[in-house]
Protein backbone atom coordinates (compact mmCIF):
# COMPACT_ATOMS: atom_id res chain seq x y z
CA UNK A 1 0.00 0.00 0.00
CA UNK A 2 1.52 3.17 -1.11
CA UNK A 3 1.05 6.64 1.55
CA UNK A 4 1.87 9.98 0.71
CA UNK A 5 2.11 13.43 3.30
CA UNK A 6 -0.92 15.01 2.40
CA UNK A 7 1.01 18.67 1.96
CA UNK A 8 4.73 19.52 1.86
CA UNK A 9 5.73 21.60 4.61
CA UNK A 10 8.81 24.18 3.64
CA UNK A 11 11.47 24.36 6.24
CA UNK A 12 13.41 27.64 5.76
CA UNK A 13 15.66 29.48 8.58
CA UNK A 14 16.51 33.43 8.56
CA UNK A 15 20.02 33.38 10.41
CA UNK A 16 20.13 37.19 10.71
CA UNK A 17 16.73 37.54 12.49
CA UNK A 18 17.46 33.97 14.32
CA UNK A 19 13.70 32.10 13.37
CA UNK A 20 12.64 29.43 12.08
CA UNK A 21 9.58 29.63 9.44
CA UNK A 22 7.73 26.24 9.05
CA UNK A 23 4.95 26.57 6.12
CA UNK A 24 2.48 24.52 4.49
CA UNK A 25 1.43 27.31 2.36
CA UNK A 26 3.43 30.22 0.71
CA UNK A 27 2.65 33.24 2.94
CA UNK A 28 0.01 35.46 1.51
CA UNK A 29 -1.32 38.83 2.97
CA UNK A 30 -4.47 37.80 3.73
CA UNK A 31 -3.16 34.88 6.64
CA UNK A 32 -3.88 36.53 10.27
CA UNK A 33 -1.12 35.60 12.59
CA UNK A 34 -1.33 34.96 16.30
CA UNK A 35 1.21 34.56 19.13
CA UNK A 36 1.39 30.66 20.91
CA UNK A 37 3.22 32.11 23.46
CA UNK A 38 7.00 32.06 24.02
CA UNK A 39 8.36 33.28 20.97
CA UNK A 40 6.51 30.83 18.48
CA UNK A 41 3.89 32.57 16.21
CA UNK A 42 1.34 30.70 14.00
CA UNK A 43 0.01 32.19 10.56
CA UNK A 44 -3.76 31.03 10.15
CA UNK A 45 -5.90 30.87 7.08
CA UNK A 46 -8.32 33.65 7.76
CA UNK A 47 -11.65 31.68 6.64
CA UNK A 48 -11.15 28.54 8.73
CA UNK A 49 -8.26 29.51 11.06
CA UNK A 50 -6.07 26.47 10.30
CA UNK A 51 -2.67 26.69 11.21
CA UNK A 52 -0.97 27.10 7.32
CA UNK A 53 2.70 28.49 9.31
CA UNK A 54 4.53 28.44 12.14
CA UNK A 55 8.07 31.00 13.20
CA UNK A 56 9.80 30.09 16.15
CA UNK A 57 11.74 33.08 17.51
CA UNK A 58 14.95 32.78 19.02
CA UNK A 59 15.50 29.42 17.00
CA UNK A 60 19.12 28.64 17.84
CA UNK A 61 19.03 29.73 21.25
CA UNK A 62 16.35 27.08 21.89
CA UNK A 63 17.52 24.33 19.45
CA UNK A 64 20.50 24.65 21.31
CA UNK A 65 18.95 24.32 24.90
CA UNK A 66 17.32 20.97 23.26
CA UNK A 67 20.83 19.12 22.52
CA UNK A 68 20.81 17.42 19.10
CA UNK A 69 17.03 16.65 18.78
CA UNK A 70 13.74 18.49 18.14
CA UNK A 71 10.22 17.46 18.32
CA UNK A 72 7.58 18.95 17.18
CA UNK A 73 3.94 18.38 17.69
CA UNK A 74 2.95 17.70 14.44
CA UNK A 75 -0.17 15.92 13.30
CA UNK A 76 -0.05 14.55 9.49
CA UNK A 77 -2.53 12.95 7.53
CA UNK A 78 -1.59 9.87 5.51
CA UNK A 79 -3.81 9.06 2.31
CA UNK A 80 -3.78 5.82 0.26
CA UNK A 81 -2.84 7.00 -3.52
CA UNK A 82 -5.03 5.94 -6.51
CA UNK A 83 -4.24 2.93 -8.70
Amino acid sequence: MATAVAETLRLSYDAEGDILYLESVQPYAEQRSTELGDGVIARLNPGDRAIEGLEILGFSRRFRALGDELTLPVRIEMHELPG
